[in-house]
């Protein structure tokens, strides 16, 4: 499923929603397992990813999206800043080299309009240790994974906070 399609079905409504005061239908569906649980947790993780290239925040918000989060695209830090401000991710997951501002400034600003935003700079480029430096200056220090990262990978990390 595309990221549009994705959009699209729950534009359209066809995702179930379920008001805590209906009754619980007798069926299979109304048993939850602690495994449903978790399942349902993890679906309410908001994943806000960034990166100038299209391509790879929209599929990694693809693959993030069929893994059960509620996984959004931004290509830029403003851009990223104006969806978090109606998102309210619960992680960031930005890359470190941008345009216009780089993913240590968007970091900087992200935990400090969302403090509570878990942050998760990826980058596959060497030289990128003066603009960590920089964020460490001003007393912010970020997790760095490197790229590529395998979905997976990413998706285990997501899960453990």
């Amino acid at each position: 499923m595309s990221a549009s399609n994705f959009v699209s079905n729950i534009s359209s409504g066809s995702i179930g929603l379920y008001s805590a005061d209906e009754p619980a239908k007798a069926s299979a569906e109304s048993t939850w397992s602690a495994a449903d649980q978790r399942s349902e947790k993890q679906k309410q993780s908001k994943v806000l990813i960034v990166d100038d290239q299209r391509l790879i925040a929209d599929t990694l918000a693809e693959i993030l999206g069929n893994a059960g989060f509620d996984a959004v695209a931004a290509y830029d830090g403003f851009d990223a800043l104006d969806k978090a401000s109606r998102f309210h991710p619960n992680w960031v997951l930005t890359d470190v080299l941008m345009p216009r501002m780089n993913g240590v400034e968007l970091a900087i600003a992200m935990r400090k309009n969302y403090p509570y935003s878990a942050i998760l700079l990826f980058s596959g480029q060497a030289g990128i240790s003066e603009i960590l430096q920089e964020g460490h200056r001003q007393g912010y220090q970020f997790e760095l994974i490197a790229k590529p990262i395998h979905p997976m990978r990413l998706i285990e990390r997501l899960k453990q906070d």
